[in-house]
């Protein structure tokens, strides 16, 4: 009885300490994120000081130094959150998959969405974008759907090999269905191509409105899913024999990730990878257990945005690169690595 008193007090510290590093790092992240926003409105083609940074956030454009830090925020605000949104839905899709290679644009649902919103624009005349965000989410769902009943077939099911080919199969087609819907229309082809990209260059605080209510929800639903997320982990067989309902509990935390992924391809286009890095760094800080890697993941891809953004305004002065350049710069490199670490055989 003593031993056993003694082993359950140990079991108790250990995850107490656990818990305290895990609040530490998680704190140490806030601070650098937060670190990253001053940063966001600091820097660009011309560098401002404190006093035109609290004039500018005060709505004072007096000065170019102030206009340019009132442009700059609702730039840092959108970058904000949809590096969140990226982050945490990318641990989401590899939560649901069980797949390390799962993210919004290696799976085909930014190509999904880009592609929705292109044919609504070129065929069907929408110019409101309060209909792109309704459009950009049908078509990130669909596409969701398509690649994860693709990845389904044959023996085995939804392997995280077959759904990783899925994905980048149809990315690839829809990407080049997009080129096809565009070349014809000169009218939209310069805007459209730009938009392809990924960036929050063009940020206003009227945008941000539009996506905010999908955000919002994206993100409730998919925060709330941690606990039938660290169930399917466990495998499907074992979730079900704890109580979990599996259809239930996928589907749900994939509404989440649709939501996230669509309402930030509509903003800022499809920007890729951030939900790729962002959850496999995360693991690292805080291990496996969805209930901190979900809040974790969305901290850090809010970081990384802002980060690629700051980079971008830097490496290309007076110019700037987009946002959606500077990822794919990160991620591709980190992509080559996971499937080298994984090897093909074992994913």
């Amino acid at each position: 009885m003593t031993g056993s008193a003694g082993l359950s007090d140990a079991i108790a510290v250990g995850r107490r300490r656990d818990s305290l590093s895990r609040l530490l790092r998680l704190g140490l992240l806030i601070a650098a994120v937060a670190g990253l926003c001053v940063l966001s409105v600091a820097v660009g083609t011309r560098p401002v000081g404190w006093a035109e940074i609290l004039s500018g956030v005060q709505g004072h454009v007096e000065t170019i130094g102030e206009a340019a830090v009132a442009l700059r925020v609702p730039r840092t605000l959108l970058a904000l959150l949809a590096g969140a949104a990226l982050g945490l839905s990318g641990a989401i899709m590899q939560g649901v998959t069980r797949n390390p290679l799962a993210d919004p644009g290696i799976l085909g649902v930014n190509s999904g969405a880009a592609l929705a919103v292109v044919i609504g624009m070129a065929w069907f005349g929408m110019d409101s974008a309060a209909i792109y965000v309704w459009v950009a989410i049908l078509g990130a769902a669909v596409t969701a759907v398509f690649v994860y009943a693709i990845g389904s077939l044959g023996r085995g099911g939804a392997t995280p090999l077959k759904l990783a080919l899925a994905g980048a199969a149809t990315s690839i087609a829809l990407s080049c269905f997009t080129i096809a819907v565009v070349l014809p229309r000169n009218d939209i082809a310069g805007g459209v191509r730009a938009w392809q990209i990924g960036g929050v260059g063009g940020a206003t605080y009227g945008s941000i409105w539009l996506v905010m209510p999908f955000l919002v929800v994206g993100f409730a639903i998919s925060l709330l899913s941690a606990r039938r997320l660290n169930s399917l982990a466990l495998g499907d067989e074992l979730a079900a024999g704890l109580g979990e309902n599996v259809a239930v509990a996928r589907g749900m935390a994939a509404l989440g990730a649709i939501l996230l992924c669509g309402a930030t391809t509509a903003a800022c286009g499809p920007i890729g990878f951030v939900g790729l890095v962002v959850p496999h760094l995360c693991r690292l800080l805080v291990g496996v257990d969805h209930r901190w890697l979900l809040p974790v993941s969305a901290l850090g891809g809010a970081g990384l945005l802002l980060l690629a953004d700051v980079a971008g305004r830097i490496v290309a002065r007076p110019s700037e690169l987009a946002v959606g350049v500077v990822t794919a710069f990160i991620g591709a490199p980190f992509f080559i690595w996971i499937v080298r670490r994984q090897k093909v055989w074992e994913l």
